[in-house]
């Protein structure tokens, strides 16, 4: 299983690029893979091919009005396991004895 956690903003579109994200949100919504959006980027769930076609999906709906696209990825695999954006929070909430603020 995968965590994918990325951002994708175009370059040279002005100060907000809002309207951009939000295109790029509904691609991830419509895909059907688990996410958690993020102040500062998306967290993707799910097996290696899906959340990289999630992605390619997001930068192809992009460049379709975009002539630079900035794009951040950071992976992290671990064989076997699922549901890993709960457990991660809820191993380090179980270490404190406490509810985090999410």
């Amino acid at each position: 299983m995968v965590l994918l956690e990325f951002s994708m903003a175009p370059l040279g579109q002005g100060e907000s690029v809002s309207a951009q994200v939000a295109r790029v949100l509904d691609v991830i919504d419509r895909s059907g893979i688990r996410y958690q959006l993020t102040p500062m980027g998306t967290i993707l769930e799910g097996e290696w091919a899906q959340v990289m076609a999630v992605v390619s999906s997001c930068f192809d709906q992009l460049k379709t009005d975009c002539s630079r696209i900035s794009v951040q990825i950071k992976v992290d695999y671990r064989a076997g396991t699922e549901s890993r954006m709960d457990a991660k929070t809820e191993r380090v909430e179980a270490i404190l004895g406490r509810k985090l603020k999410t």
